[in-house]
């Protein structure tokens, strides 16, 4: 992968622990580009540790942004994400340099490559409706329901996706209109040939590994430490951060509900599971993106 006739924009996609950080660093140092968050943990300031973000060593060798600027108490959803990433986009392009948007949250990259619909905010109790029925049906009989108002969206959303399923309730709920006819009103934020897709897509035997390795890498690294200062805190455990892969079974540890092998087993499994959802999202919704089994790859070609 070469510079020259680069696009303004790149968006380095893929699952958790597949080697994005690494290569987005290569390519802004190749390119002179800086590198912009596409990880929605990533931009909590509170879970460092937990969420692997780049190093302050790698956040020092090329710009970084949008990587840790969101207490954990605070909720960001997919379009406060895009208009911040719009607003640092705008500001790379003024200074002549490529941006690479890099991150596993695949809604942040359809938001850029396909629009975000201009969905009506739905209240906090509105939200908590939502959750409440959730809870009440449990998911089978929950998908049911949205199935009769919103079909689109309960054939798409992935098994245990509990937020994205109440997230469409809630929006219709409210509106008396489906988020997906909501998602059909939309404009691409980046036009089209400004940018280039490309997605990491490692042998799943060595995604999993890369997995366990960095689990317990974070272990040594302070995410025990990470999580006690978080659960200290008594924030809402709906909020995003909280739920953030590791967080709930080392802090069931730290309260000593279960012993810290149970817990690394547990979140292990957490991160597979969410590492084989990842794939399978980009491999249906970004079937033309160039795929590399690792960094090194991408970058040979």
């Amino acid at each position: 992968m070469t510079a020259g006739g680069a696009p303004a924009v790149w968006l380095v996609g893929g699952p958790t622990a597949g080697g994005k950080s690494a290569l987005a660093l290569d390519l802004a140092a190749r390119t002179g580009g800086e590198i912009v968050n596409a990880d929605s943990m990533q931009v909590y300031a509170d879970l460092r540790v937990m969420t692997a973000r780049p190093s302050p060593e790698d956040e020092a060798t090329v710009p970084h942004h949008l990587f840790g600027i969101v207490d954990a108490g605070e909720a960001w959803s997919v379009g406060r994400w895009l208009r911040a990433a719009t607003t640092v986009l705008t500001e790379i392009a003024d200074r002549g340099r490529p941006a690479i948007i890099v991150g596993g949250t695949g809604l942040y990259f359809r938001a850029l490559t396909h629009g975000l619909a201009e969905v009506p905010p739905v209240n906090e109790a509105g939200r908590r409706a939502a959750q409440a029925e959730y809870d009440r049906l449990r998911e089978g009989p929950f998908r049911d329901r949205l199935a009769a108002v919103d079909p689109f969206a309960a054939d798409r959303i992935e098994v245990g996706d509990r937020q994205r399923l109440t997230r469409a309730w809630e929006v219709y709920a409210a509106t008396g209109r489906s988020l997906s006819d909501w998602q059909a009103d939309t404009t691409p934020t980046l036009p089209a040939g400004a940018w280039r897709g490309l997605v990491l897509d490692p042998p799943r035997d060595d995604l999993y590994a890369r997995c366990d390795a960095r689990l317990q890498a974070m272990v040594g690294n302070g995410a025990l430490e990470e999580v006690a200062r978080l659960a200290a805190r008594g924030l809402d455990p709906i909020l995003p951060a909280m739920k953030a892969l590791g967080v709930a079974p080392f802090a069931a540890h730290l309260r000593g509900e279960i012993d810290l092998d149970d817990a690394v087993a547990q979140a292990a499994q957490d991160t597979r599971h969410y590492a084989k959802r990842q794939t399978t999202w980009f491999r249906n919704q970004t079937p033309d993106w160039p795929r590399f089994p690792n960094a090194a790859s991408a970058m040979a070609s």
